[in-house]
């Protein structure tokens, strides 16, 4: 009998192992090789063509590497700034599309639309909008005596303006929160009310609570974005410069004055413009455990609060 047992649960491991192999190959493929091999370029001088053991010297550099500090401020500064507001803005417009009596798929529909349009191409068309010289923005403004600051050219307002074109593609953070928002049962709000609860008290006490995930979501999510933010900042950047890829011209990212300047950036600057590519590793290295680490503080943030809720 004992026999019987052993060789039983073996098969069932088997089964198990079985099952599981599509995962635990994709996962070895896709992200523990990736992960290692990550690992041992950063104590490499790696261009591509040249293997060259130096230990610890990518690490050193990074810690005295200026550009690469000013890549994490401007990144968490995006984090901190950008992500809350897109988040606010996104639950405000949904929560106002819900409370309007008719044209509600009108609304939907426009607030989403921008969402829609490819990365590079809203860039070029915000930056071109947002022109102080030539922007149609500017034109407006001007008529009736207000003068707009320069938003991609001028390093105090710079990401300001993506934070500015952030918002104006909320969509697809506006259409989730809008599910949810349209999934809070209907009867607590008229229990509510009969109690006498104010419209704000009302939100506070019944919407958020209900819509906690779908906030945890759109938080985590946005972090993990943000700290990969690429596409827009270098495209805003090399426009407002006036950057062309003509022979001889060299573009470094972070115009103006590197305020600009993201932590990706930095790092495809790195591997895929000079070539160091033992010390683009170190650069990943970081970018990962930095977003391990905030993902993990908010679902830590947001398991607190919902135990405090129940």
């Amino acid at each position: 009998m004992p026999s019987h047992s052993k060789r039983d649960r073996r098969r069932a491991n088997l089964r198990a192992v079985l099952y599981l192999s599509p995962w635990l190959i994709g996962f070895s493929v896709f992200f523990l090789y990736p992960l290692l091999s990550t690992v041992y370029f950063t104590f490499q001088r790696y261009d591509l063509f040249t293997l060259e053991p130096v230990g610890w010297l990518n690490y050193k550099y990074f810690m005295q590497d200026e550009a690469a500090w000013t890549s994490i401020r401007n990144t968490l500064w995006l984090v901190v700034v950008m992500v809350p507001l897109r988040v606010l803005f996104g639950l405000g417009v949904a929560q106002l599309i819900t409370k309007l009596k008719s044209g509600q798929g009108v609304f939907r529909t426009i607030f989403y639309l921008p969402s829609l349009v490819p990365l590079v191409a809203g860039t070029l068309g915000f930056v071109f909008l947002l022109n102080p010289g030539t922007g149609p923005v500017q034109a407006i403004l001007g008529s009736v005596g207000i003068h707009s600051p320069d938003w991609f050219g001028d390093p105090a307002w710079s990401k300001w303006g993506l934070t500015l074109l952030s918002l104006w593609s909320v969509g697809d953070l506006m259409v989730i929160f809008l599910a949810a928002l349209l999934d809070v049962p209907k009867q607590l709000y008229e229990a509510a009310a009969l109690d006498g609860a104010s419209a704000w008290q009302q939100f506070t006490r019944i919407t958020l609570p209900v819509i906690r995930p779908v906030l945890m979501f759109a938080a985590v999510t946005g972090v993990i974005q943000t700290l990969q933010y690429f596409t827009q900042a270098m495209v805003a950047a090399r426009v407002a410069s006036g950057a062309t890829d003509s022979a001889g011209s060299v573009f470094t990212p972070g115009y103006p004055d590197q305020s600009t300047l993201t932590f990706p950036e930095w790092l495809f600057q790195q591997g895929f413009r000079d070539f160091a590519m033992g010390y683009a590793c170190v650069l990943a290295l970081v970018l990962f455990a930095v977003s391990m680490v905030f993902t993990l503080i908010l679902l830590r943030q947001f398991r607190g609060f919902a135990e405090e809720e129940a």
